[in-house]
C-alpha cells in the first residue's frame, strides 16, 4: 500500500465520520422543527379561543364604560343645577334674612338696655394707655 493510498483512506474515514455527524445533527434539527410545529399548532389552537374571550372582555368593559360616562354626565348637570339652585336661594332669601336677624339682634339689644341702667366707662384712655378708673382723680401733685 502507497502512501497515496493511505491518505485516501485516511480523508474516506474522516469524510465517513463527518457525514455521520452531520446526519446525527440534521435528525436532531429535524426532531426540534417538528417538535416547534406542534408547539406552535397547540398554541394556535390555544390562542383563538383566548383571543376570543378577550375580546368579548373588551367589549364588554367598553359597554360599562359607555355607561360610567353617561352617569358621570348627569351627575355634573345635577352639580350643575344644585349650584344654580343654592345661588338662587342665597340671592333670593339671603339679603332679607340677614336683615331681619341684624333687625332682631338690635331690637333684643335696645330692649335689653333699656331694662338695665347705664354702666360707668371704668377706664380712661389717655395717650394710648389705659388708666383705671381708681386712679383717675388721685394724681400727685407736685
Amino acid at each position: 500500500m502507497t502512501g497515496g493510498e493511505v491518505a485516501g483512506i485516511l480523508v474516506a474515514v474522516f469524510w465517513a465520520i463527518l457525514v455521520s455527524f452531520l446526519a446525527v445533527a440534521l435528525v436532531r434539527l429535524a426532531q426540534t422543527l417538528k417538535a416547534t410545529t406542534k408547539l406552535v399548532a397547540d398554541v394556535t389552537e390555544q390562542a383563538v379561543p383566548l383571543l376570543a374571550d378577550a375580546s368579548a372582555t373588551v367589549r364588554s368593559a367598553q359597554t360599562q364604560l359607555d355607561r360610567v360616562d353617561a352617569i358621570a354626565t348627569d351627575v355634573q348637570e345635577v352639580t350643575s343645577n344644585a349650584s344654580a339652585l343654592s345661588t338662587t336661594v342665597a340671592s333670593t332669601f339671603g339679603g332679607p334674612l340677614v336683615k331681619v336677624a341684624a333687625f332682631g339682634y338690635g331690637v333684643r339689644r335696645a330692649i335689653t338696655r333699656k331694662d338695665m341702667p347705664p354702666r360707668p366707662s371704668r377706664r380712661t384712655v389717655i395717650v394710648g394707655r389705659a388708666v383705671p378708673s381708681a386712679r383717675r382723680g388721685k394724681r400727685k401733685k407736685d
